[in-house]
């Protein structure tokens, strides 16, 4: 992998992690379309890390609601009232709704390695995410806020990020679906979808470390993987905060489209090629 595909991988990474589009079928399908011939030992890998980048994003942005909550919840272990704030309440569901998908990656760690090389089977998937979107929007309620999350809105959120393991089915898709599907607020949603990657994506990416330092060629590769993670970072940023805008006033279904034609397109150069 060369510095300007690091690049283009990681401005995607950025623009994608957070829109409900999947950020792993972008990283898949991109290469694939565009003819790169990435080595497999750097593919997973690069994805994977390369999301710390979004990862940063995300604590920036959230940096005063995520100091609350981690202050709420050390003040309600020493007070032996870890429930009685509703911050620390807020914080425990996050790692409650972490749980599954993490457990369910650990497992089935190797299956979903081989799907990231399958552009076919990630088309497939990204079908799923413009289903999910259609079902959050048909479905969905709207009518709470992020204050009223309860333990089962957050094991719901987490059982549905489960399907955010393989490429195609979008992490922020899924469990903002999941939110709307029990009635929250679409911007609410989403505020908890992104409060959730924190311990997911520093699980992941820590685990991914192990990869990394196996690698034959680990010198020349951490150029690009740090360029990677430079733009995903900065332009998660602003992904972010276009996108918290945007689900204030508009529906889901600009992104079913594009999941859609995304799905589609894939399918079509893959049976011609």
């Amino acid at each position: 992998m060369n510095i300007l595909q690091a690049l283009i991988l990681g401005i995607i990474q950025g623009i994608t992690e957070f829109l409900p589009v999947s950020s792993s079928a972008h990283l898949v399908i991109t290469p694939y379309l565009l003819g790169w011939k990435i080595p497999k030992d750097q593919v997973f890998t690069f994805d994977v890390l390369v999301q710390l980048g979004t990862l940063l994003a995300v604590i920036i942005y959230f940096r005063r609601d995520l100091l609350q909550i981690i202050r709420a919840v050390v003040i309600g272990i020493k007070n032996r009232e870890p429930f009685a704030d509703s911050q620390a309440r807020l914080g425990w569901y996050v790692v409650l709704a972490t749980i599954p998908a993490g457990i369910f990656g650990l497992l089935a760690k190797d299956a979903i390695e081989k799907a990231f090389s399958n552009p076919q089977t990630t088309a497939l998937f990204l079908f799923g995410t413009a289903l999910l979107l259609t079902l959050a929007e048909v479905f969905g309620r709207r009518t709470r806020s992020i204050e009223s999350v309860t333990w089962k809105d957050a094991l719901w959120i987490g059982l549905a990020q489960v399907l955010s393991v393989y490429p195609g089915i979008s992490r922020s898709g899924s469990t903002i679906a999941g939110g709307m599907l029990r009635k929250l607020e679409r911007p609410s949603a989403a505020r908890f979808s992104f409060l959730m990657m924190v311990p997911i994506m520093l699980a992941a990416g820590l685990l991914s470390l192990f990869d990394l330092a196996a690698l034959p060629d680990l010198g020349s590769f951490l150029p690009s993987l740090a360029i990677g993670f430079i733009a995903a970072a900065v332009v998660g940023y602003i992904a972010i905060h276009w996108l918290l805008r945007f689900l204030g006033k508009q529906p889901l279904y600009i992104f079913v489209i594009y999941c859609t034609f995304m799905a589609a397109v894939t399918l079509i150069i893959s049976y011609v090629k």
